[in-house]
């Protein structure tokens, strides 16, 4: 899967731009604040109709205009040619079209264009909350699974409904209030469950691949003949809890599925009802990150974690091209920033085969074989 030629109109700060990629190696030169990463981000938004710094498609339009437009050929991996025309309106509906057939809704999109995106903001993987590792999770479940991503908009809708029925309990029951709580508890287990076994099982697929790559850009030594062992440490049957040789651990383990979420529902009713919130579900969960057996938020260098982050979409993209059979389009916004240059020269012999774009405002690294090499000055693009 590769896009081939790529257009821009009143996107960021693009008043037009058009660019031929190649299969390969794209790198994209520029200083800051010139549009490198508003390229990254129009590439990615044919994936997912979203923007991966979390800004509302609004933001995207150019300023002053009314509408911005992203198109794009995208060739499959069996050849065919798929064209794509994102319509995006400061105020309004947007407009996609798919070969020229207008799409009903964004769902419909998943698995044309699948991408893998890292950005400096890859940071929060590893030091900020749960909710971003939790979505990180989800996001590549869906790479493998795009019918999963109704699953994950049943939970989120199950989820407001049950909130707000907790809030307009005040905190006391009655008859009809319980009926009703049973009622999205009973569907909350359901769907709960098969998300939680989705994590779980792209975890224990996953940990090896954090570990592999974590070894190829730190170039440490990895024993015992490779990284990635299941942890044999009384871990219940569908653990998350996976251990990789070489320092890393991924984890997940939510202490409901041990028992079920229906079962963790009933327990921690009364609790919810007296607090007026949904205390236990897929939506608490985390992924636990260990580096020589502490923990990465708190207690990695800011280099590791950033490694460590790098390591975690490197290791999604490769468990998605293996599982789905072709490669996603690898986009590494701004990389080589926070990464010495042992680390930048480790990532250049590592990169997986496929299409690539990267970003820097610094001159690129020793090693680095682009196929095309484009300059960014003022949302222009200079080949």
């Amino acid at each position: 899967m590769r896009v081939r030629r790529l257009e821009l109109v009143d996107f960021r700060n693009y008043e037009t731009g058009c660019l031929e990629l190649g299969a390969g190696l794209t790198a994209v030169l520029g200083a800051n604040g010139q549009g490198k990463s508003n390229l990254i981000e129009a590439v990615a938004y044919l994936a997912t109709l979203e923007s991966f710094r979390g800004v509302p498609g609004a933001a995207l339009v150019r300023e002053g205009c009314d509408r911005g437009i992203v198109r794009a050929e995208v060739e499959q991996t069996d050849g065919r040619v798929v064209s794509i025309e994102c319509e995006l309106h400061a105020a309004g509906r947007d407009r996609v079209l798919v070969n020229k057939q207008r799409l009903g809704r964004a769902s419909e999109l998943l698995g044309v264009v699948r991408t893998t995106v890292f950005s400096p903001e890859d940071l929060a993987l590893v030091k900020d909350g749960p909710s971003v590792r939790r979505r990180f999770l989800d996001q590549t479940v869906i790479g493998l699974h795009p019918r999963l991503d109704a699953d994950r908009r049943d939970l989120e809708r199950i989820l407001r409904h049950k909130a707000t029925l907790l809030k307009q309990m005040g905190g006391r029951s009655n008859e009809e209030t319980a009926f009703t709580l049973d009622v999205w508890n009973s569907k909350l287990a359901e769907v709960g469950d098969t998300v939680g076994r989705a994590r779980a099982e792209l975890v224990v697929a996953l940990a090896p691949e954090v570990g592999q790559a974590y070894h190829d850009l730190t170039s440490r030594p990895v024993p015992d003949g490779g990284a990635g062992r299941i942890a044999g440490d009384g871990g219940f049957a569908g653990d998350g809890g996976v251990a990789g040789d070489g320092g890393v651990r991924v984890t997940y383990a939510p202490l409901w599925r041990q028992v079920g979420l229906a079962t963790a529902l009933e327990a921690a009713r009364d609790e919810e009802v007296r607090r007026q919130v949904c205390l236990v579900g897929p939506h608490r969960d985390d992924l636990d990150l260990d580096l020589n057996g502490l923990p990465a938020r708190t207690h990695a260098s800011q280099g590791e974690q950033r490694t460590l982050a790098l390591a975690l979409r490197l290791a999604a993209h490769r468990l998605v091209t293996e599982r789905v059979g072709s490669a996603p389009i690898l986009l590494l916004d701004d990389v080589f920033s926070e990464l010495d240059g042992d680390r930048s020269a480790a990532l250049l012999a590592h990169l997986p085969h496929g299409q690539v774009l990267l970003t820097t405002a610094g001159p690129l690294p020793e090693g680095a074989r682009p196929e095309r090499v484009v300059r960014v000055e003022g949302g222009r693009l200079l080949a």
